[in-house]
């Protein structure tokens, strides 16, 4: 049994989000707040709180700010965020400040109560289609310090290591990711600590933001020439 808020202005989406967790996530409360003020009322008054799920598009917080504010007052509780916005930098900003996982308020039913069980799981949630998509792109575009370091550190990982971050950043644990690869989840953990350090990255999630400031699928086409 779990115990969520959802901070939304939206009553229809609250409402769909109650049908959602109580059909699929049998003896599981969900509590409702419509602002980022009554949000934070609940949480002080709900201390056994397992996570709670921010829209960003509040009354009295918008954007990141809501995010930012709750990491800050309640550094222990699990965030996640449901939103409208689909921008991949967005999602990444997100997880950068501490956010659990990114659901867009467009995710189908089943994939919505499956992106919840993930995140209740303690695992990571990102929008496969999102994180999935080209990150625009100039005809010339200019290099910068950011970029080159970025690709000089995914230059340090070898196909197969690119293979797994790529899977990584659609938010699949170790056990999918084996089971995509088809490789044995003990490889896969190896390879995730290659990447890490090869990535100067401090955390599974810091090897996420470092890789979305590049389009993989991009840089993997490019290698293979």
């Amino acid at each position: 049994m779990y115990s969520l808020l959802v901070a939304d202005d939206h009553p229809l989406f609250r409402d769909a989000l109650q049908t959602v967790i109580s059909g699929g996530l049998a003896g599981s409360q969900l509590m409702e707040a419509e602002s980022l003020a009554a949000a934070i009322a609940l949480i002080e008054a709900n201390t056994e709180l397992d996570l709670l799920l921010l829209d960003l598009s509040l009354p009295d917080a918008e954007g990141l700010e809501g995010l930012t504010r709750l990491r800050e007052a309640f550094p222990s509780l699990p965030v996640a965020i449901v939103s409208a916005h689909q921008e991949r930098q967005l999602v990444l900003d997100a997880i950068t400040l501490g956010a659990v996982g990114y659901i867009p308020k467009s995710t189908p039913r089943e994939a919505l109560l499956a992106a919840l069980t993930q995140i209740l799981e303690g695992q990571l949630y990102l929008p496969p289609d999102v994180m999935r998509r080209p990150a625009p792109r100039t005809a010339a575009p200019q290099p910068t310090n950011s970029s080159s370091s970025t690709s000089e550190r995914l230059a340090r990982l070898t196909d197969k290591q690119l293979e797994v971050l790529a899977c990584m950043t659609t938010g699949m644990s170790n056990k999918h990711i084996a089971r995509e690869l088809l490789i044995a989840e003990t490889t896969v953990k190896t390879h995730v600590s290659a990447i890490l350090r090869k990535l100067n990255a401090t955390s599974r999630v810091h090897a996420i933001v470092i890789a979305g400031e590049e389009d993989l699928s991009f840089y993997r086409a490019n290698r293979a020439r």
